[in-house]
C-alpha cells in the first residue's frame, strides 16, 4: 500500500520529533542553568527569555551571561561569543552544497535551527534532499528549540524562587551532551585521533591554566585528524600502485612463457 504524500510528511514529522527526543530531555539540565544563571546574575526576566529566544546557543548564552554580568566590553562579549560558535561555521560550510539550492525561507530557518543536535543527525548523505527529509530536518530542529526555550523557562522560574542553582553541577549536562553526539561520529580512525587528541589537549590546557584551552586543543585536534587522513590516504595509493605493479608483472611473466 503506497503512502500518499500528507500520510509520509506526517511519518518524517513524527519521526524527525522522535530522533530528536532524546537529546530534547537530554539537554533539560543545561537549558534550567541557562534560565536560572540569567535570573542570578540580576537579568530580568525579559532579558532573561530573550536569551534562548534569539541567541539559541547554550553555551555561547552561559558565557555572554557571566562576561555581561561582570561588566565585559562588548566588543570582549562579541569576540568571545565570535570564537565559541565558530564550529557552526563549519557546519553551514558542510551542508551549504545541499542548502543553497533552497528557497530563502528555508535556508534561513533551517540556519537558525541547525545546533550541535541537529548536525548530528546530517550525517547521512541524503540528508536535507528532498521535500520529506526537509520536513524532518525542519521537525527536529524546531522541536529542539521548543525544548531549549522550555528548559529555559523552567530554569528562570526556578532561580527566581530556588536558592543558586548553579552550585548543582548542572553543567556537567554540557560534557555529557556533547559525548553523546561525538562518540557515534567516530567511525575512523582519523576521527578517533581527532577525538583522543583534543580531550587530551584540552585537559593538559586546563591544568596549565591556558585561556584559549578548548579552541586551541580543538584547532590542533582537527589538523592531526588531517594529518591521519593524509597519512592513510598516501598508503592506501601506495598499496594500489604496488599491488597494480605486480599485476602487470605477472602478466608480463606469463605472456613470455607462452
Amino acid at each position: 500500500m503506497s503512502l500518499t504524500k500528507r500520510d509520509a510528511a506526517w511519518l518524517m514529522t513524527k519521526k524527525g520529533f522522535l530522533d530528536m527526543l532524546p537529546l530534547n530531555l537530554a539537554v533539560l539540565p543545561w537549558g534550567i542553568l541557562c534560565g536560572s544563571l540569567a535570573i542570578q546574575r540580576d537579568f530580568s526576566v525579559l532579558e532573561a527569555l530573550l536569551m534562548p529566544l534569539v541567541v539559541f546557543a547554550g553555551s555561547a548564552q552561559l558565557v555572554a551571561i557571566e562576561l555581561m554580568a561582570n561588566n565585559a566590553s562588548l566588543a570582549t562579549v562579541l569576540f568571545t561569543t565570535l570564537v565559541i560558535s565558530s564550529r557552526h561555521f563549519l557546519y553551514g560550510l558542510a551542508l551549504r552544497d545541499k542548502l543553497k539550492v533552497l528557497p530563502t525561507s528555508w535556508r534561513y530557518s533551517l540556519g537558525f535551527l541547525l545546533t550541535d543536535e541537529l548536525f548530528a543527525l546530517s550525517g547521512n548523505s541524503k540528508a536535507f534532499v528532498g521535500k520529506l527529509r526537509l520536513i524532518y530536518a525542519l521537525v527536529a530542529g524546531g522541536s529542539f528549540y521548543l525544548f531549549w526555550l522550555l528548559w529555559n523557562v523552567t530554569g528562570i522560574v526556578a532561580g527566581s524562587y530556588l536558592p543558586d542553582l548553579t552550585q548543582l553541577g548542572l553543567d556537567f549536562a554540557i560534557a555529557v551532551t556533547f559525548i553523546a553526539l561525538v562518540v557515534p561520529t567516530v567511525t575512523n580512525f582519523p576521527m578517533l585521533i581527532t577525538v583522543f587528541v583534543a580531550a587530551l589537549l584540552s585537559v593538559l590546557f586546563k591544568l596549565l591554566h591556558f585561556e584559549l584551552d578548548l579552541v586551541a586543543a580543538a584547532i590542533i585536534a582537527m589538523y592531526c585528524g588531517y594529518l591521519t587522513d593524509r597519512w592513510q590516504c598516501r598508503n592506501q595509493l601506495a598499496k594500489h600502485g604496488l599491488s597494480t605493479k605486480k599485476a602487470l608483472n605477472d602478466i608480463n611473466k606469463g605472456g613470455g612463457k607462452s
